[in-house]
């Protein structure tokens, strides 16, 4: 086994406590990882002389803030050839996905290939080391190998989840017939993916999941027959997945449709619980936030893109305070336009901040309380860089990753304090500057012990030739449209 010495950072931070303010936060620490996993973390001066000596490889992190590698819990990759669209630059959710299914509808295999590892480069180059990808349309040969093997080359830890769309808009659903599936044939691959891709074992690379995409795109009968097949792999970690209460015109299709609230539809079908998470859920209610408090299921915050769609802003303090578990996700790059995931933690803390300001006042104890009164402790750096990695692995159901200790996988990210962003910040807090001061790129990523990003660069493609094939996709796709 090859090893790895991350030595002299000027602060580690572990996130190794449920609670955001108790973890640890290490000066002028190293951190050894023999094969995949940790070995030993500490104080630079308590590292033992063995191990700087067996070290294969030393990383002088002087200067250097380290952290968990960042955990995205919502994604649609192949959305990254269709970033900045114009048709859909001012649309909300359902008008911008009526704009493009069309375009989607002309993907093929080569397509998802290459804005797979484009997605996940720009992830990788932010500091992410585990990504979920929600592919649900599979026209033209494409299939959910076409994203595994493109995960695989350029070494990111991936959950992939076999999505579906069966209800057309001949049948009252919102994408076109072109775009959807019989159903049969869905539950038949959903169960080949299982049982080709799935690892259930600690530190594993590659697993998958079932996300039928949404209430609007799919069958009352295939969400629960997907549950059913998630669950007969008993043990195994099969994870279920899907949009929730998006938007008002998400909440008014459900009442329309199944006469419930989303989360209703969800208790309804069996979709909650501690193997399911769920996608935005920027309406979620009180009953709504109860019910998944009390089942433990998750959820995956998308600030940018929902503000990009002017969505709303979801109840996030309120979901962590229940006890729902959270994580962050940059959802589909067509709706953010950017896969920058400590971009991403920064908006979930600001719009957290924000969206506490517009509330209605509350009374607590015999006492009004106003919307600002917590003001800007309403989401705080740490809070946000907790969800942004120990709380995304919950979602994701992995204890492997998630915060840096011994025994845990190998999966960090490291950032340059020198560089201009940081300047006057990292000198006072390096942990807190990360969200307050910049949006840098990693300098370093490990995933899985191997080192995938180094001095800001990716190691395992050559991403200038993938950009710009990737661009000549983009277009082809764009021009392959009816008009």
């Amino acid at each position: 086994m090859t090893s790895l010495l991350i030595h002299n950072a000027t602060c580690i931070a572990t996130f190794d406590h449920a609670d955001p303010a108790q973890g640890r936060e290490l000066k002028d620490a190293s951190l050894f990882v023999r094969g995949n996993q940790i070995e030993w973390i500490g104080t630079a001066a308590e590292l033992p002389a063995k191990l700087r000596i067996e070290a294969d490889e030393v990383i002088d992190a002087r200067g250097h803030l380290v952290t968990p590698g960042l955990v995205n819990t919502h994604h649609h990759m192949y959305q990254s050839l269709t970033k900045a669209i114009p048709v859909t630059q001012n649309a909300e959710l359902f008008g911008w996905l009526r704009g493009l299914y069309p375009i989607w509808a002309g993907l093929t295999p080569e397509m998802v290939q290459v804005s797979t590892q484009v997605a996940m480069a720009e992830l990788l180059l932010s500091g992410c080391t585990t990504s979920s990808d929600h592919l649900y349309i599979y026209p033209n040969g494409v299939r959910l190998e076409d994203s595994i093997e493109a995960a695989q080359r350029i070494g990111m830890r991936f959950l992939a989840t076999r999505g579906s769309m069966s209800v057309g808009q001949s049948a009252g659903g919102l994408p076109p017939d072109c775009v959807v599936e019989k159903e049969d044939a869905i539950l038949k691959d959903s169960q080949r993916l299982i049982e080709t891709w799935h690892d259930a074992s600690h530190g594993a690379m590659v697993q998958v999941a079932l996300a039928p995409c949404s209430p609007f795109s799919v069958s009352p009968a295939l969400m629960k027959q997907s549950a059913e097949l998630a669950r007969s792999f008993k043990g195994q970690g099969v994870r279920l997945h899907t949009h929730l209460a998006e938007n008002d015109h998400d909440i008014a299709y459900s009442r329309e449709k199944f006469n419930m609230t989303p989360a209703q539809y969800a208790q309804e079908l069996g979709w909650l619980g501690d193997d399911v998470w769920h996608a935005h859920c920027v309406k979620l209610d009180e009953e709504g936030i109860s019910l998944f408090a009390a089942s433990r299921t998750g959820v995956a915050h998308c600030p940018c893109s929902n503000m990009r769609l002017a969505s709303g802003i979801a109840p996030i303090r309120r979901m962590l305070n229940a006890g729902v578990p959270v994580g962050l996700g940059v959802d589909g790059s067509a709706s953010n336009d950017a896969a920058h995931m400590v971009n991403e933690a920064r908006q979930a803390m600001l719009l957290a901040r924000v969206g506490r300001a517009l509330m209605p006042p509350e009374t607590r104890n015999g006492k009004t309380f106003f919307g600002c009164d917590l003001g800007p402790a309403e989401m705080t750096a740490r809070d946000t860089l907790h969800i942004a990695t120990r709380g995304g692995a919950r979602v994701l159901g992995r204890s492997d990753i998630g915060h840096l200790a011994v025994g845990m996988c190998a999966d960090l990210a490291v950032f340059d304090l020198r560089t201009v962003g940081f300047a006057g910040g990292a000198v006072h807090d390096p942990v807190a500057s990360l969200l307050l001061c910049a949006s840098p790129r990693a300098a370093y990523a490990v995933v899985n012990g191997r080192v995938v990003v180094r001095e800001g660069r990716i190691t395992t493609i050559d991403l200038q030739p993938l950009v710009e094939r990737h661009n000549r996709l983009a277009v082809a796709l764009a021009e392959s449209a009816p008009s």
